[in-house]
């Protein structure tokens, strides 16, 4: 569809044959009424009627004027005596000439007239209908370079020409988002002197390039996208694709929408802003409960790890053999609280930092299980723990450290949360392309309040069968980072009739044979 009314009053040769052939239908209708008797009147009106058709079949009020030149000389020629010939005798057809001319040239102005309108109107509409599709594709992007993207395609939209838009990203122009037809050759576009103005107005907030007075001879126009003297785009239109942006209510619609997409990256840059200071903060908080967290909770364990040392050396010649190894056992079982708690302090930092590289290998899920389970032998003592597999071959991809890690927490929590004697289980088995791995226990389970926190960091339950004074709430936090890291999931559900299960999933190994 031709959305702008064209302007170009130049003979096209094909609104030139559509006025011949209308006027050759009025000539022969007009030869057929007068064969059949019909008043002269009638003939002149077949004559507006094709003065009326040809103006809204062509384009350019020219034509509107021919026709009307047309019209007279023809029923001049054709229908008034003598015939034949562009003289006539009776003096007072100057008249019904005068009459008729004005009458087709009246009625061919006003048809275009209405004609434009309707162009305008639809023209318009069409503006319209873009600049609100903007608006909500703006409201639906998500970044910087979405906003960009979408804003380089309206703007071809809305201009008919190659689009571009520079993202202004960490202090520099990046590079841009661009909008053509198919078969447009981008090199004139993107060459360095075109950047060079997209940079010239992003440093000066003024436009510049092809129809302006800076760098006039650019092939694109350069706009600032900008908002309260921050410029947060450049935005580009080839300028020698077809003439120059010369209707004021396009340049306006134009502007409209670039303070559109200044009001979004504005926004975006706000929000991601936001984000960061969310993150400082966060993560000095993070920094802030680890100094609390250690250094409250490591005085207990190193207090009694150095007063069992004490009373071991000042007394350890009158204190008989089953109260010494009472005290070894208190010795050993806070150095291993200590070094799990250490390992988890350092994968927490790891995971923090982003700095934790995962080395995935197939691995037998027997193996890590025991390896986990070999750990935990001298505080498993006091509960049976078994240890169910679908096969004995099963395997998984994983970075067998880490989920021994994760081993080790659940069943740690398993055995401090949990009666003495009472079962642990650790079972595995395959489903589709995961492995399933579940550790449950028959304690007094997790009350509904708590489960929707239970992975956050920090997080501890009140347990009177706990040690509450050995838990940082580090634990669990770092086994779900640790399974999400692997592309698995993990989560908590009752143990019917009481207890705990936790669940999480692995890739499985291709090679595991069931």
């Amino acid at each position: 569809m031709n959305k702008r009314f064209p302007r170009n009053s130049a003979l096209i040769m094909a609104d030139i044959l559509k006025t011949i052939f209308i006027f050759l239908g009025a000539t022969a209708a007009g030869i057929w009424f007068s064969f059949k008797g019909f008043d002269e009147e009638n003939i002149i009106m077949l004559y507006l009627l094709g003065v009326l058709l040809t103006s809204l079949s062509v384009n350019g009020p020219i034509y509107g004027l021919i026709a009307s030149a047309c019209g007279v000389l023809l029923f001049n020629y054709l229908f008034t005596p003598p015939f034949y010939t562009f003289y006539f005798e009776d003096k007072s057809y100057l008249i019904t000439f005068l009459v008729m001319f004005t009458a087709s040239f009246i009625t061919s102005y006003l048809t275009m007239r209405i004609k434009k309108q309707a162009y305008e109107a639809v023209w318009k509409a069409y503006h319209t209908e873009i600049l609100l599709e903007t608006s909500q594709k703006f409201q639906q992007a998500e970044g910087t370079e979405d906003i960009c993207q979408e804003a380089a395609h309206q703007i071809y939209r809305l201009l008919e020409r190659t689009a571009l838009v520079y993202p202004i990203q960490k202090g520099a122009l990046a590079e841009p988002l661009i909008a053509a037809a198919p078969d447009t050759d981008m090199g004139n576009y993107l060459s360095p002197e075109e950047r060079q103005a997209a940079s010239w107005v992003w440093q000066h907030n003024q436009p510049a390039g092809a129809g302006t007075n800076t760098l006039e001879d650019r092939k694109c126009l350069y706009l600032p996208v900008w908002s309260h003297d921050t410029v947060f785009a450049v935005a580009a239109a080839a300028m020698d694709q077809k003439p120059d942006i010369d209707q004021s209510y396009e340049k306006s619609l134009l502007i409209a929408m670039l303070n559109e997409c200044a009001l979004a990256l504005e926004k975006e840059a706000v929000n991601e802003s936001k984000k960061q200071i969310s993150m400082r903060v966060q993560q000095e908080q993070l920094r802030a409960n680890l100094l609390r967290a250690i250094s409250h909770d490591l005085r207990t364990p190193l207090t009694s790890i150095s007063g069992n040392a004490g009373i071991l050396i000042d007394n350890g010649s009158v204190l008989d053999e089953q109260k010494k190894m009472r005290l070894y056992i208190d010795i050993y079982e806070d150095s291993i609280w200590l070094i799990q708690l250490v390992e988890n302090l350092l994968s927490v930092t790891r995971i923090e930092n982003g700095s934790m590289d995962l080395h995935m290998e197939a691995e037998l899920i027997e193996e890590i299980i025991q390896e986990a389970l070999r750990y935990l032998e001298r505080r498993s003592l006091e509960h049976p723990v078994h240890v169910q597999l679908s096969d004995d071959l099963l395997m998984a991809k994983m970075d067998a450290r880490l989920i021994i890690q994760v081993l080790i927490n659940l069943v740690d929590n398993a055995l401090k949360y949990t009666p003495s004697g009472s079962p642990i289980s650790v079972s595995a088995r395959q489903e589709g392309k995961w492995m399933v791995i579940q550790i449950a226990d028959e304690g007094p389970g997790i009350p509904e309040k708590h489960k929707s926190h239970i992975f956050e960091m920090f997080y501890t339950i009140g347990n009177r069968n706990g040690d509450n004074r050995r838990s940082l709430g580090l634990g669990l936090a770092l086994c779900q980072s640790i399974i999400n890291a692997h592309g698995g999931t993990i989560d908590i559900r009752d143990n019917i009739p009481h207890g705990t299960i936790f669940t999480f999933t692995l890739p499985a190994e291709e090679g595991t044979i069931l």
